[in-house]
């Protein structure tokens, strides 16, 4: 059974809790991190957790993972993702993997604060992973065997600065100004019975009530265990570490086709981008002040929701 827990403060102390119909029952203990909750926590104990409740809107709901454990991402990892990129599917046979930066991490509801020099702002919800235990050594992750490592699930919209990533190849750069981070509400602990679904999750985004992504986990390129199997290989991950799993179509971000892309790469690298940065501009997708970003993740039978993530664009 997936059992919804919050990271939450109350009269000045922070706490974890089962969060259930817009009420919270604490659970006991005191734990720093995400990794030392996810230690000691099972869905199936806290599914009958029982005690007093508190109202959802009387605490101030924070980011289930803590800004100590890392933030890891995958890009291009929807096939129509890859094509708005700029990007053949049918040639792309590799796993794009990339950092943010830990200090990005907010609350999900936090504002979204564009820097003073960047304009070219743009969205991206992701299903976000969260280890369950520590992985140093090269392992091999399974659908069978996926539920010893990933304690449950979580929202992430993955903002990035375009006019920074892509004319200076900064991926990290590029996505890791404060505020770009947002996690949660929800953080969702999966008993094992509940990880078919991780191939049946809606992904919505809408930016002013207008949707402009909505896609399904089935349609991930690299799975999973897929994607903890390859980095095993390659770096230790803890107990609490985020991965997130990449976006669908439907970005601001439009990349030229190839025969565009073959005559800029011709120009003095100024005016190539120049160009670009000026033929983004004219799209009214990017996200500008006083827009309103709502991403919601849900399974088609409602077992499985992790709340919404609200962001109001706001100037630094």
């Amino acid at each position: 059974m997936a059992i919804n827990v919050v990271r939450f403060e109350y009269q000045n102390r922070v706490q974890w809790g089962v969060a259930r119909d817009g009420r919270i029952t604490p659970v006991q203990g005191s734990f720093e991190t995400t990794g030392d909750f996810l230690r000691s926590a099972e869905a199936q104990a806290l599914a009958g957790l029982q005690g007093e409740t508190l109202n959802e809107s009387d605490v101030a709901i924070l980011s289930p993972v803590t800004r100590n454990q890392q933030f890891i991402c995958q890009g291009a990892n929807y096939r129509q993702h890859m094509i708005e990129s700029g990007m053949n599917p049918d040639h792309k046979t590799f796993n794009m993997i990339f950092r943010k930066a830990s200090s990005c991490i907010v609350p999900a509801n936090t504002d979204l604060v564009r820097p003073a020099h960047v304009r070219l702002l743009d969205y991206e919800v992701e299903l976000g992973l969260v280890l369950k235990r520590d992985i140093t050594s090269a392992t091999e992750v399974t659908d069978q065997n996926l539920h010893e490592y990933i304690a449950g699930i979580t929202i992430v919209n993955d903002y990035s600065a375009r006019d920074v990533q892509i004319p200076q190849m900064q991926f990290y750069k590029g996505k890791s100004y404060r505020s770009f981070g947002p996690v949660g509400p929800y953080l969702c602990l999966l008993s094992p019975e509940d990880f078919p679904l991780l191939r049946d999750l809606r992904l919505l985004l809408k930016v002013n009530g207008e949707t402009r992504q909505d896609d399904n986990t089935a349609n991930l390129v690299f799975t999973p265990a897929e994607t903890l199997t390859e980095l095993s290989g390659v770096q230790d991950l803890h107990a609490g570490d985020l991965l997130a799993t990449g976006t669908p179509a439907g970005c601001a971000l439009r990349i030229p086709g190839p025969a565009v892309v073959k005559l800029l790469q011709i120009l003095p690298e100024k005016k190539r981008w120049t160009l670009f940065k000026k033929a983004q501009a004219r799209r009214k997708e990017y996200l500008q002040p006083g827009d309103v970003v709502e991403a919601s993740i849900y399974s088609s039978d409602r077992s499985i929701n992790l709340g919404m993530q609200r962001n109001l664009v706001v100037t630094e």
